[in-house]
């Protein structure tokens, strides 16, 4: 097995990785307790449904609220947290958390998932990357929780509050509002300014990438010293955004109040998988 891993490349790597994710994935959403009804998954109905999670589609056979128990969510933001993150960088901060030393290949391979300029302080932006994700995910979980909690109770609103929050960070569109109407996505906090502007931010704060984290981490408000990926990265978010909905604001949700149409046009250009 060593002598294999050490013949594979960094792409090779990756890819079993993701395969490896999304088969084990696969596997538990077949089991029994995974599904409401108690009989489990079909297995090419749980391999789509881990496939678009890792892969962070949005695209699902069954609604997420009404067809998996508790347990199967839990399998699949998993699974979303692992495919927004990379599955390589959740394996080396496993590494680095239990003390293990991290090999110039595992280095390698890393700067390949991400793709860093250079090998050099690779750890430590992976640790950035880690901090960073728990810290936007745990805030948008925090300010959702007392929308979520007043709407669908304590425990299965602070469920709802960090589901949602991983899910718009990692930008997979999956929902769990299938309870209100089943595959209704969001729509039922169209005119919710708290849900509508969080998702909205962890969508544009997780989708712009995370070498451009560091650049305005390290360059903060200095925008010439940016990396060019980062400023056509900027540049193209602000511009998608604003143009489109101009667009949908000028031509379409004519027949909505004010509010509710601005929230629409707005969350519709960020993500058509949670439009309302």
């Amino acid at each position: 097995m060593i002598t294999i891993k050490k013949r594979l490349s960094s792409s090779q790597i990756i890819i079993l990785g993701f395969a490896g994710a999304i088969l084990f994935g696969s596997i538990l959403l077949t089991l029994p307790f995974s599904t409401r009804d108690g009989h489990g998954a079909l297995f090419s109905d749980a391999l789509f449904t881990a496939t678009s999670a890792v892969c962070v589609t949005g695209l699902v056979v069954q609604d997420t609220a009404t067809y998996w128990s508790t347990f199967g969510q839990a399998v699949i933001i998993a699974l979303i947290q692992i495919g927004g993150m990379g599955v390589v960088t959740v394996a080396i901060a496993i590494s680095s958390f239990s003390g293990k030393q991290i090999s110039l290949k595992q280095r390698s391979t890393m700067q390949e998932a991400i793709s860093a300029h250079k090998v050099g302080g690779i750890v430590r932006l992976t640790g950035f990357i880690i901090k960073m994700t728990i810290i936007f995910e745990l805030l948008g979980a925090v300010i959702m929780a007392p929308t979520f909690c007043k709407e669908f109770g304590v425990l299965k609103g602070i469920w709802y509050a960090v589901f949602h929050s991983i899910s718009a960070f990692c930008n997979a569109g999956f929902d769990l509002m299938g309870t209100k109407t089943p595959y209704s996505s969001l729509t039922y906090f169209v005119d919710n300014p708290v849900i509508n502007f969080v998702i909205m931010s962890l969508i544009i704060i997780g989708g712009i990438g995370f070498m451009t984290w560091d650049d305005i981490k390290v360059n903060k408000h200095h925008v010439r010293k940016y990396r060019m990926q980062s400023k056509v990265i900027l540049i193209t978010t602000v511009l998608l955004i604003s143009l489109p909905t101009l667009y949908f604001f000028l031509f379409e949700f004519g027949d909505k109040p004010m509010g509710e149409r601005i929230w629409s046009c707005l969350f519709f250009r960020h993500r058509q998988a949670f439009c309302p």
